[in-house]
C-alpha cells in the first residue's frame, strides 16, 4: 500500500519507519530542508512516561493568576482575538476537574508506557544514537504544597503498574548528586526510575537514514498547500512541487493539522503552545545533572545530553508567533542556576522555541478520521518525544489491520463528539 505521510517531525518520521516495517510503500512530505527542524529540534530531551500528565488539571486555573504575574512565569498568555485560541482557553478549562484529569491522565500513561517500550525494542533491532539515558526524572520541589500535591499523580501511577519514588531532600541529591548545592530550596521530589532521556533530533535524523535504507521516500523542501478529495476520500496532496498521490494519507503536522484538514469538514481541537529551550555546554561535570530533573516552581526540565545540558520548558499561548523574547531565556538560565549553579556555560547561547501542537484534554488524537483513507497522529502537546514510537507503532497496526496491542478507541478524534 502507497502511504503518504505529511510531516518530517519525530511524529511523523516514527510513522514513516513503522509503516515502512510493515512492508508499505511510504513517502514522507516536509517543508523543511531536513527532517526534525521545526518543535522537534530542541525540545527538552525528556522521555517521560510517569510524568505524562495532562495541563488542564483541578487547580489550574486558580494557580494561573499566579502563574500569569510571576517574573519567571511558567505561562505565559497573550491574548489575541481569535476565536479559535478562545475556545481551546475555554475546552481546556471545562478539562480541569479531578474526574476529567484522572481519565485523560490515563490515557496518557497508557501510551507513553507503551510508547517507552517501542523505543526499547527499536534499540534492540536498530543501531541508533541521540545521546540517550535510561536513568529516570526526577521532580522536584522547592515548596511544601507541591509535594503534599503529588498523592493524586502517585494514585494514577500506582493504578497504571508504573514504578515510582517519593524522595526526601536527601534522596533527591543521592539520585541527582549535583543538586547537592541546592539542598537547602528542596522539600522532596517524586522520581520515575523507567524514564529516559535523549536528543530527539539525532534521534529522529538518525531514524530517518535507516527509514532511507527501507525504502521510504523524503520529498524535502516541499510545502503542502491542500489536500484534495473526491468521492469521500483523499485523492490528492496538492504541494508546491504538484501534487503527490497515495492509497492512504497521515496527517503529522503538529500544530499546523487543524488548519490543513478544517476544510475538509474535520474540526481538529489542536492549538499551538510554544515552549522554550537553551542548550548550554557543561563546563563542571560534579555540578551537572546525571539525567532529567523538572524544577516544579518554574516548569523548567533541566536534561543531560552529553556533554551539554538542555533546559527547556514554558508555555507561551499566542498563535502561531514565532518571536523569541529575551525574558524567556533568562528565566531558563534562572532554573538552571537555581539547581546546577555554575554547571554550564550560558553565555551568548541561542534561544530556541518550538510550537507544541496541545489538545484541550491533553491526550495526543491517533487514529482514523471520517474520510475513508485519512488518518491523524498529531496533538502530542509537550510530549511528543516521549510518545512518538507508541503513537507510530499503534497507527501503523491500525492502517495495517493488525490488532494493536493498547486500548486505542479512546485516543481516536471521536472522544470529542
Amino acid at each position: 500500500m502507497k502511504i503518504a505521510v505529511l510531516g518530517g517531525g519525530v511524529i511523523g518520521v516514527t510513522t514513516a519507519y513503522y509503516l515502512a516495517r510493515e512492508g508499505h510503500q511510504v513517502t514522507v512530505i516536509e517543508r523543511q530542508p531536513s527532517v526534525a527542524l521545526e518543535t522537534s529540534f530542541a525540545n527538552a530531551g525528556e522521555i517521560s512516561p510517569g510524568y505524562a500528565s495532562p495541563w488542564a488539571a483541578p487547580g489550574v486555573p486558580a494557580k494561573a493568576i499566579g502563574w500569569l504575574l510571576a517574573q519567571h512565569a511558567p505561562l505565559i498568555l497573550r491574548l489575541r482575538p481569535d476565536a479559535t485560541m478562545v475556545g481551546w482557553l475555554v475546552a481546556m478549562l471545562r478539562n480541569c476537574t479531578a474526574a476529567r484529569y484522572a481519565i485523560n491522565k490515563d490515557r496518557m500513561v497508557r501510551l507513553a508506557e507503551y510508547s517507552r517500550d517501542a523505543l526499547i525494542a527499536l534499540r534492540g533491532t536498530e543501531a541508533i544514537d541521540y545521546d540517550g539515558r535510561a536513568l529516570g526524572t526526577l521532580q522536584v520541589f522547592t515548596k511544601s504544597k507541591q509535594l503534599d500535591g503529588v498523592a493524586k499523580d502517585v494514585d494514577v501511577l500506582a493504578k497504571g503498574g508504573v514504578p515510582y519514588e517519593v524522595l526526601d531532600p536527601a534522596g533527591c541529591v543521592a539520585a541527582e548528586p549535583g543538586l547537592a548545592g541546592a539542598l537547602d530550596k528542596i522539600v522532596g521530589g517524586l522520581r520515575l526510575p523507567n524514564d529516559e532521556t535523549g536528543d530527539c533530533f539525532l534521534f529522529t535524523s538518525a531514524l530517518a537514514a535507516i527509514c532511507q535504507d527501507m525504502g521510504v521516500a523524503f520529498r524535502l523542501d516541499t510545502t503542502i498547500s491542500a489536500i484534495e478529495t473526491e468521492g469521500g476520500q483523499v485523492s490528492a496532496v496538492r504541494t508546491d512541487k504538484g501534487p503527490i498521490e497515495a492509497d492512504r494519507y497521515v496527517v503529522a503536522l503538529g500544530s499546523f493539522s487543524r488548519a490543513l484538514v478544517a476544510p475538509l469538514g474535520l474540526r481538529l481541537p489542536v492549538y499551538p503552545v510554544k515552549g522554550y529551550s537553551i542548550t548550554v555546554p557543561i563546563v563542571e561535570e560534579s555540578r551537572a545533572p546525571i539525567s532529567t530533573l523538572m524544577h516544579e516552581t518554574y516548569k523548567i526540565a533541566i536534561t543531560r545530553l552529553g556533554d551539554r545540558i538542555r533546559v527547556g520548558g514554558m508555555a507561551e499561548i499566542s498563535g502561531y508567533t514565532t518571536d523569541r523574547p529575551d525574558v524567556r531565556r533568562a528565566t531558563l538560565i534562572h532554573a538552571l542556576e537555581d539547581f546546577f549553579p555554575g554547571a554550564g556555560d550560558h553565555r551568548d547561547v541561542p534561544l530556541w522555541s518550538g510550537l507544541r501542537p496541545m489538545t484541550p484534554d491533553g491526550p495526543p488524537i491517533v487514529g482514523a478520521t471520517g474520510l475513508a483513507n485519512l488518518f491523524l497522529n498529531t496533538g502530542h502537546g509537550t510530549l511528543g518525544w516521549t510518545m512518538a514510537c507508541g503513537s507510530g507503532r499503534l497507527l501503523a497496526d491500525l492502517m495495517s489491520g493488525k490488532p494493536p496491542e493498547i486500548a486505542f478507541h479512546d485516543l481516536s478524534l471521536e472522544r470529542y463528539r
